[in-house]
């Protein structure tokens, strides 16, 4: 689906709603595409702390992360949705209530805001830090411990080989074995074996002698690199011995409030206790006895791809493609109901104000993927594609988008299930219908499956009706 070439905006921001802390970064976008910082804002939130045993974010976690947003909305008023990029990791992929706290919090920022999944926040972290490195030969161990979920990263170069994103962080581990602010050896050793026992089945693809070279970023390793580094146990990163000084000084200390250790602030003390004890199964696990620190992360990952998104080098452009290949679609006919699709929407997107820019690459991706569940059956195809489509981990897409995804799939034939589109986030809902419906006019149009070309259609549109204008005779 053909793109109209623009200004590239002078400005562009990256948010990461992580689990502990929220970050906002802000650059300058160069002619060459190359980034600029020019502003960083940090607000320690602790949103994953705030889950309670339902998970429900409770009401004095939600009233920190809204006073935060209130003060990242100020810096990106001004700034077109297409120059930002907002993004809720753990705690809003697993809390209740994530729905209304997106709705509110999006209310705030003024801009969307995408759940992703954890492999994706993995190739966002990756990517990050790739760019931050100079180029070296051989592979590079990758990994970032948040607020409620850990990613591990092999790739080489910028590319990013295998990833994977565990259920603990420093929030969830503290909550469970340190909520007390009591710091005992047999918490200490629970804590560990626990976060050994999740990792456990996914080592052997990351340990020792499948990567040459392990990084660690963001807030929690740096904190630690910070302390152990400041209290003379390391020069330089984290090595395995300065870990077991850090844990020895926090056993003596034996209560969160009483640990005074020059590099760790106010704000990191409540979780050091769990993310220590999940950076001691890591390096255990993987026998790792030095790693390196990266000062970049999710947040400077999301810039680069959206500057990629900007500028036309859309990594859901690839995906699409991979997975068009990988479930053999007839990529002949995809083209066509495309091409149909992309004429259809450029006749009602005013009609029907659609945000042509941001929703016509999701139905352009849409109709590419329509018959992916042709593989499985012939019979409720369309279910099927749309279960791939729904569950398939698809780089460079949020939870969201490939539940639209999922949902044109499922309506694009036989019943057009407005369920469906209830479920999607509130600009995808009316929206998503909308776009169905040029699918499925498209669909037909071209049910014969072959390359005879359609006529030009006339359409006009209302919020009720669809009117459709063949020539003369073609129909008969």
């Amino acid at each position: 689906m053909h793109t109209t070439t623009k200004q590239l905006p002078e400005i562009v921001a990256a948010i990461d709603l992580g689990s502990n802390s929220f970050h906002m970064i802000v650059a300058r976008l160069e002619e060459s595409g190359t980034l600029s910082i020019i502003d960083r804002l940090r607000e320690n939130v602790r949103l994953g702390g705030g889950l309670d045993k339902n998970g429900i974010i409770d009401e004095s976690a939600q009233k920190r992360a809204f006073e935060c947003l209130e003060t990242f909305a100020q810096r990106i008023r001004e700034l077109p949705q297409t120059a930002v990029r907002v993004a809720g990791t753990n705690t809003l992929r697993v809390a209740e209530n994530a729905q209304a706290f997106v709705e509110k919090a999006e209310g705030i920022l003024n801009h969307p805001i995408e759940i992703i999944a954890g492999r994706e926040e993995a190739r966002l972290i990756y990517l990050g830090v790739a760019h931050g490195l100079a180029t070296k030969e051989g592979k590079r161990l990758v990994i970032d411990i948040g607020g409620g979920s850990t990613e591990f990263i092999i790739g080489r170069g910028m590319t990013p080989l295998r990833r994977e994103s565990l259920y603990t962080g420093c929030v969830s581990a503290s909550k469970r074995f340190f909520n007390d602010g009591k710091i005992t050896r047999k918490a200490m050793k629970a804590a560990e074996t626990e976060a050994a026992l999740t990792l456990f089945p996914q080592a052997p693809d990351f340990k020792a002698g499948k990567w040459d070279e392990a990084i660690g970023c963001s807030g929690t390793i740096k904190a630690i690199a910070n302390i152990v580094q400041q209290q003379g146990w390391c020069l330089d990163g984290i090595s395995y011995k300065a870990l077991k000084n850090l844990r020895e000084a926090l056993l003596e200390a034996k209560h969160i409030d009483n640990v005074s250790l020059a590099g760790l602030s106010d704000s990191r003390k409540p979780v050091i206790a769990g993310g220590l004890s999940v950076l001691l199964a890591i390096f255990k696990t993987l026998n790792i006895e030095q790693m390196q620190i990266s000062d970049q992360s999710m947040r400077e990952g999301l810039l680069y791809d959206l500057v990629g998104r900007i500028t036309r080098h859309d990594v859901r452009d690839a995906t699409v493609e991979a997975a068009m290949n990988r479930w053999g679609v007839d990529i002949k006919q995809a083209q066509r109901i495309t091409n149909t699709v992309e004429n259809l929407c450029h006749k009602t997107c005013e009609q029907w104000s659609i945000d042509i820019e941001q929703l016509t690459p999701l139905l352009k991706w849409a109709s590419m993927l329509h018959e992916i569940g042709l593989q499985v059956s012939h019979n409720n195809y369309h279910k099927h594609g749309a279960y791939i489509l729904q569950n398939a981990d698809m780089q460079g897409f949020s939870r969201q988008e490939q539940a639209l995804l999922a949902a044109l799939v499922l309506s694009h034939r036989s019943k057009f299930r407005v369920d469906a589109f209830k479920q999607l986030m509130k600009p995808f809902v009316k929206t998503g219908k909308l776009m169905c419906v040029l699918l499925r006019i498209a669909v037909l149009l071209h049910r014969g499956r072959t390359s005879q070309s359609i006529p030009e259609i006339d359409i006009t549109v209302s919020n009720k009706n669809v009117n459709l204008h063949f020539p003369d005779n073609w129909l008969d």
